[in-house]
């Protein structure tokens, strides 16, 4: 489970690898509610955009905002099932949500000590997300949030090092710089199979 994350500055990587511009961001430290950048696909236009969105989805039914903080991760087991993220899955909201690193907590000295874990190049990240919009009732604000997938990671030889001995292991999915374009033009069933552990580029516990 991914509760903070790191969201990259670097405006280079992400125009050489997706032909966008970065925008400025306000945040660098990113938990649940907090504004992260995302890129995602427009399967009736064909662009792609960037931009700021909730990590934490809120489904379009949702009474209130709230909803985003138990939402930002979604197993990618039950994605398709689950009603918080059914609608966003079948309508191929996927969305790549922009790292530099993210945190995991590591029992291995018998106490909880906070891993941050990057690429082992150092370059950012593109995690696979799925993305939805909410409507704000009062202001009518449309509120555009995502949720990172999940994978289970008891073979990953880094992140099965995370958690607690007794807890599942699970990871986030970093995707290798190729299969970018396969995630953001994904469609279901498509998506499911590069949600493994041999789409995640090399990761290292990072200083």
């Amino acid at each position: 489970m991914c509760v903070q994350y790191l969201t990259t500055a670097n405006t280079d990587w992400v125009k050489t690898h997706f032909d966008l511009d970065l925008p400025a961001s306000s945040s660098h430290d990113v938990f649940p509610t907090y504004p992260g950048m995302i890129i995602l696909k427009s399967h009736n236009t064909q662009r792609t955009a960037i931009g700021p969105a909730r990590f934490g989805l809120v489904p379009t039914w949702a009474k209130d905002e709230e909803f985003s903080r138990k939402t930002y991760n979604a197993r990618s087991e039950t994605v398709s099932q689950k009603p918080s993220y059914k609608y966003a899955w079948t309508k191929r909201h996927f969305a790549l949500a922009l790292a530099d690193a993210f945190y995991e907590p590591c029992y291995e000295s018998g106490k909880a000590v906070r891993a941050k874990i990057s690429q082992a190049n150092r370059e950012p990240m593109a995690i696979a997300s799925i993305w939805d919009t909410w409507t704000e009732p009062e202001t009518g604000e449309l509120i555009v949030s995502f949720s990172m997938l999940t994978i289970d990671a008891s073979e990953h030889p880094l992140m099965r090092r995370c958690h607690k001995p007794e807890d599942e292991k699970r990871t986030v999915v970093p995707l290798r710089p190729d299969l970018f374009d396969h995630w953001l033009n994904a469609t279901p069933d498509s998506a499911l199979e590069l949600l493994n552990l041999d789409s995640i580029p090399e990761l290292v516990f990072a200083e």
